[in-house]
């Protein structure tokens, strides 16, 4: 069997939990991680290099919508650098599990690039609104400012909420994983509109103007209520001794 397919088959087996997962990470963004991350497998490359490379197709799509005039074209390219960037960041963490070789100063990278990334793709929106889409007004300005608020506050509360569960777990003597429940496909719907992968398909429709602000701030209303309804879940769970 060659690399690649033997990479593939233990992947599969393999899995991470598609407990809180959305119907796109679930069914396209980890399988296509899992076609990657045996790629990587067979070309001998390190989840960190993994990183690196799932950071320069995101960046390279971050500067495209800085820069380009929106277009059918420029939207295109945006939407492929982005959702590359996305599955390649789904592979470094597979690639980790099959190789053995996940460690602590990787998943800091890991992190370190996924919050960049949350900072820079509304930064870049920002520049775009004000260059190219003709919004000089405040409160079109202001939409990419709080979009990007409420992206980067959910990201530092779901990643501190696991490290201080991580941490409580282990003050109680309990080392393993925390059980999880079965998936639901209702809450796997549930979670589309808050699913990078879906922020990443936006951007097909970045040649479109209007219809574009239109998706964008229905995905910032989106990202606001489940804010809410995610710091409100994460605290009353951290307030269970135990838990």
């Amino acid at each position: 069997m060659s690399q690649f397919g033997y990479a593939i088959r233990e992947l599969s087996a393999a899995q991470k939990s598609a407990k809180g997962v959305s119907l796109y990470s679930r069914y396209v963004n980890r399988p296509a991680g899992r076609v990657l991350a045996a790629a990587g497998y067979s070309m001998k490359l390190t989840p960190n290099q993994i990183t690196m490379i799932s950071g320069v197709f995101t960046f390279a799509g971050v500067v495209m919508i800085a820069v380009l005039q929106p277009s059918p074209a420029a939207a295109a390219g945006i939407f492929a650098a982005l959702t590359l960037g996305f599955a390649l960041d789904s592979a470094d963490g597979q690639l980790a599990r099959l190789t053995g070789t996940g460690s602590a100063a990787g998943e800091w990278l890991d992190h370190v690039v996924d919050c960049a990334k949350m900072l820079a793709i509304h930064m870049a929106v920002l520049v775009s609104f004000y260059r190219h889409f003709g919004f000089s007004d405040p409160r079109y300005l202001f939409i990419p400012v709080a979009f990007q608020f409420t992206a980067v506050v959910v990201f530092f509360g779901g990643i501190l909420t696991e490290q201080l569960k991580r941490a409580d777990r282990l003050r109680s003597g309990s080392s393993g994983p925390a059980p999880t429940a079965a998936a639901s496909t209702l809450r796997s719907v549930a979670l589309l509109p808050v699913d990078y992968g879906m922020f990443c398909a936006l951007f097909l429709l970045f040649g479109s103007r209007d219809v574009f602000l239109a998706l964008y701030c229905c995905l910032l209303a989106a990202h606001v209520l489940f804010m809410v309804v995610f710091l409100v879940k994460w605290y009353r769970e951290l307030s269970v001794p135990g838990r």
